[in-house]
Parts: C-alpha cells; structure tokens; sequence
C-alpha cells in the first residue's frame, strides 16, 4: 500500500509540471481561488455583526452599509470565481493539448515491432479519454483543492475563533476523515485503471468493426460484432457504476460524520445554557460557517475519485511517453546515387514469435541490378524487405549498403535512399496531390508530380476526376479503386526517385492491360536503380538480373530466369505451373 501511494505522489508530482509552462495564468487562478475562499469566509463572518449589531443594537448607520457589503462580497466572489475557472480550464486544455502532442509524437516514432504488440484501439483511447483525466488531475482538482481547501480553512479559522471550545470535535475526527479518505483512494484508483482498459476495448471494437466492414457484411458477423460491443460496452458501464456505487456512498458517509458533529454542538449549545456565553450573532455566525463546510467538503471528497483517475490514466500515459523510439544513429552522410546491398548471415524473428522467420540470409546484389523474391506465402520474403529501411532489425547477422553496415547509418538517411511500393498501398484522408507529394516530397514542383502520375499511368484518370489533383481519396483510399490507389502509391514511389526501389506485389492490383502499362512504367523506373521485387506473378520478373526464391525463411535458389527454369527445381516447377495451358 505504501509502494501504491509513493508511486502515485511520484506521478501526480510529476504530473504538475506539465502545469509550469502556464504558471502565470496559474498564478492569477490561484489568486482568484483566494479571493474566492475570503469573500465565502466574510459572508459568514458578516452574520454576527448583521444579527448583533443590526437587530439587536439597531444600528442603523450599520444597517444601511449591510447591503453594499453584500454585493461588494458576492461581487469579489464572482470575480475570484471567474479567475479561477478560466484560467484553469485554460491551463487543463492547454495540457491536454501537449500531451496529446507528445503522445502522439512518441506513437509516430516507435518501432514497427511496438506496432506489432499495441492493440490500435487502446492507443486511441490513451489520446483521447487518458489525457482528459489526467488533465482533469491536474487542473480541476487542483481548483477543488485549494479553492475549497482554502475556504475551509477561513470558515474553520472563524469558528475557532468565536469558539475554540466548541471547535475542539474538529481535531477529534480529522484523522477518522483522513483514513477513511486513504482507504477509498486505492479503491478508486484500482477501479479507474479497469475503467481505461474498458475504454480501450471499447474503442478498439469499435474501430475494427468500421475498418472492417466488408468482411463483416460479407462472412455475417453483424450479430457476432454486436454482442462483442455489447459485451465490452456492458462491462464499461459496470466499471463505471461501481465507481459511481463507491463515490456515491463514500461522500454520504463522509457528510454524516460531519452532521453528527454539527448536531452535537447544536444539542450542546441548546441544552447547556451555552448561549448565555456568546450571542446570538455569534453563535450564528458559527452555525453559518459550519453548514458552508458542508459544500467544500462534499467537493473535497469528490475530487478524490478525479485524482484517483488521472493518477491511474498518468500511468499509461507516462509508460508511453517513457517508453523507446526508433533507434536513429547520428550523422552526416554524403548522397549516393547507386546502391550495392550485402545481406551478410541474416536471422530474424518476430518479437512474438518464437521461430526464426528467416534463416543465415547471405545475398549480394549489385548496385543498379533489379532482383526478384519468388516463394509461397509465409516464407519470408516481404520481412526480408522490411530490414532495409530498418522498420525491423535482425536478431544477428548484418545489411551493408556500399559495404557500410546500415546500422552505422543515420535512420533518417537510409530511408531516404529508398521508395516503397507496397501490397497495402496506403493512403490518407487528403488529397491524390499531397497523397503522392506525401511527407518530405512535398515541396516538389507541380510538374515534377504531374511527369510522376504519367509515368505510373495515374494522370488521365486523376484530370478526369472534378477536382482532379484536389480530389479527398477517403480513409485509405476507400473512394478510389484497387487500381487507381496502386497507381498513385507508384506515382508517390516515382516522383521520390531514391537509388534503392522495394516492391512488394506492386502491380497485384491490376488487371492485365494495366498491369502491362504499369510493369513499364516499372521498367523505366528502375533503370540505374538496385531494385528488389516481391511478385507472385512470375511473368513480371522474368526479366530480373537475378530472382531469389525463399523458402522457410531460407534462399534454396539463385539464378537468372533462364538458369533456374534450366535447373528443374522448385522455380521451374512454379514458372510451369503458373503458364501450364
């Protein structure tokens, strides 16, 4: 238990320094909280002297100022309340703001691998509902702390001041108040922590179902994906009432505890002739400063659950923030215009396998050779791809570009030798000119993007689009054919222009004539570039300067077309089967 509140002072302490960088307005916040505790404790302090010197004395020169000192206090009130709530809610968006920047910042810097093991949902969920706890931590709970805390402390103040004796109970059942707040701190927490998973289930559900619609339709899993929704949106509900079944019944208990102290001292005061020792405005007075205790405290106990959550939501965020990028070695390096690549003793897995996905790869290609990768499904070839731009490394072995070990490299300044042509060909929700001008590509000219998309055979269909270039391809591409997405992913490849070219499947989603058109923009594409291609189409690499087949992650042929048909091994045997009439 100790470990748990160490931990969590830890991170709310270090969740507060995200408040250091708007301490000014967090400054004038606090000032207004001031005003605002002061001008709750004068109105209570007001009574006396409006019963004793008003009513009683009949002060009529006192009488005549009260209602000035009414609308002075409640004027400052509503000041010291507008500071506070403004500049608060200014510093709490403003931290929701960064954080989500340095979230997302860090997701974008990760490696493929931490991909691989992250469920897409429960990121999400850590940009979108843990920032607004956390900043809900550090900022509305720091309101309710000090302008309550405050305000407690003035009215608690004014009632040991009219009477110490009677104020005496408070001492007596602060430290039951403290421990019953101790104990319902870890609940809260532990419950809030089950609350986020939910929330991450919750939206990985629901992002899957809409990134997968087809399928769904298709194979009829509506009324499975509808009762796994129900299922975790049902278990977010009962995350979320037993924290409000908690907090609702912990407040109450609280507040109890409070009004059986002020009904003691009202039964005292009533039955032991009390009064004759104060006046009537006084003891009134103090009965006004005790029920105001009421309001503040009920926050106070509130506010617990509000820390509880953004320390339990801070804990996923800062093992975030915490965790590592992508390793990017420092340097300069000159440009290259061709490219060798060596695969020197290659073995690499998945960090969620247990298997070698590929097995001691030892492979030379020339600069400016073009060399294909056949084999089934599974056997290695796109992971082999995949260490070049070092989106994985290899658990031994090493890639030489030019004879320099690749890992000596600046990360940056590798992935800037080489275009990508994919099987997945991804898009964004933006427009096919800045889809193809994409990243650091988007400072080209107009003409260099335009002699790109001819190329790649995409031009005539883009002008014919109403507003051609400036035409929204939809989430993934979703408005724009297989074809047409292919098309401008190859365009994005060209008009980068890089010494090394990967393609995987590159022209899978065409149909023959396209595919035809296309495998010569290919063709052009790769001249004087070293250009690896993965095909299931043998047609379209027959023509390769050497063609890799791969098997379980291991090289069992080598050759040119010519050589390996020749050999009447397992490319033959692929070759005959694909062209067999």
């Amino acid at each position: 238990m100790k470990h748990n509140d160490n931990n969590g002072y830890k991170l709310y302490k270090r969740l507060l320094t995200q408040t250091r960088l708007y301490k000014n307005i967090f400054i004038v916040a606090i000032i207004g909280m001031i005003i605002h505790a002061i001008a709750d404790t004068s109105f209570a302090a007001l009574i006396k002297p409006l019963l004793d010197g008003s009513f009683i004395e009949q002060d009529d020169e006192f009488l005549s100022i009260m209602p000035v000192l009414i609308i002075l206090i409640f004027l400052f009130r509503g000041l010291g309340s507008f500071m506070s709530n403004y500049g608060m809610a200014y510093v709490g968006r403003s931290i929701i703001r960064d954080i989500r920047k340095d979230m997302f910042d860090k997701i974008i810097k990760k490696s493929s691998e931490s991909y691989d093991q992250s469920i897409t949902g429960k990121l999400v969920s850590k940009i979108t509902f843990d920032a607004e706890q956390v900043a809900e931590a550090a900022t509305k709970a720091i309101t309710t702390i000090i302008k309550d805390g405050l305000t407690i402390i003035g009215l608690l103040s004014l009632m040991f001041y009219y009477s110490f004796y009677l104020s005496i109970g408070i001492i007596l059942i602060a430290p039951l108040i403290g421990l019953f707040l101790k104990i319902m701190s870890s609940k809260f927490r532990a419950i809030s922590r089950d609350i986020q998973k939910s929330m991450g289930q919750l939206t990985n559900t629901v992002e899957e179902s809409i990134i997968g619609h087809r399928v769904i339709k298709i194979f009829g899993g509506q009324e499975y994906e509808i009762k796994n929704f129900h299922d975790v949106n049902s278990n977010n509900r009962s995350k979320n009432l037993k924290l409000i079944f908690i907090q609702s019944i912990s407040i109450p208990l609280m507040q109890l505890i409070i009004a059986l102290f002020a009904a003691g001292i009202i039964y005292y005061v009533t039955s032991a002739n009390y009064l004759e020792q104060i006046s009537v405005g006084t003891f009134m007075s103090y009965l006004t400063a005790m029920i105001m205790l009421f309001a503040p405290i009920k926050r106070l106990s509130e506010v617990n659950v509000i820390l509880q959550r953004g320390i339990a939501a801070s804990e996923s965020i800062f093992a975030l923030l915490d965790s590592e990028c992508e390793s990017a070695n420092k340097g300069n390096h000159e440009i290259i215009n061709k490219i060798a690549i060596d695969f020197k003793n290659i073995n690499f897995k998945y960090a969620t396998s247990t298997d070698l996905v590929l097995k001691n790869i030892n492979l030379n290609i020339k600069a400016g050779d073009t060399v294909a990768f056949v084999g089934k499904s599974g056997s290695g070839k796109t992971s082999l791809l995949d260490l070049l731009p070092r989106l994985y490394t290899p658990i031994s072995g090493s890639i030489f570009f030019n004879d320099r070990d690749i890992s000596q490299f600046e990360l940056g300044y590798i992935r800037k030798q080489i275009s990508y042509v994919g099987q997945d060909f991804t898009l964004f929700n933006d427009t096919i000119i800045n889809n193809i001008a994409y990243g650091e590509l988007n400072k080209a000219k107009i003409i260099d993007i335009e002699n790109a998309t001819k190329k790649a055979n995409a031009f005539n269909f883009i002008n014919s689009l109403p507003d051609k270039f400036n035409t929204y391809v939809g989430q993934n591409g979703i408005l724009l054919s297989g074809g047409q997405k292919q098309r401008i992913a190859l365009a994005r490849a060209i008009l980068k222009d890089s010494p090394i070219l990967l393609l995987d499947e590159a022209t899978s989603a065409l149909d023959s004539e396209s595919e035809s058109i296309i495998q010569e923009s290919i063709n052009t594409l790769s001249t004087n570039k070293t250009t690896l291609v993965i095909a299931h189409r043998l047609s379209t690499v027959i023509s390769a300067d050497k063609i890799i087949v791969i098997d379980n992650g291991e090289i069992i042929e080598t050759g040119t077309h010519e050589d390996l048909l020749n050999s009447n091994g397992v490319y033959s045997s692929l070759f005959n089967s694909q062209f067999k009439k």
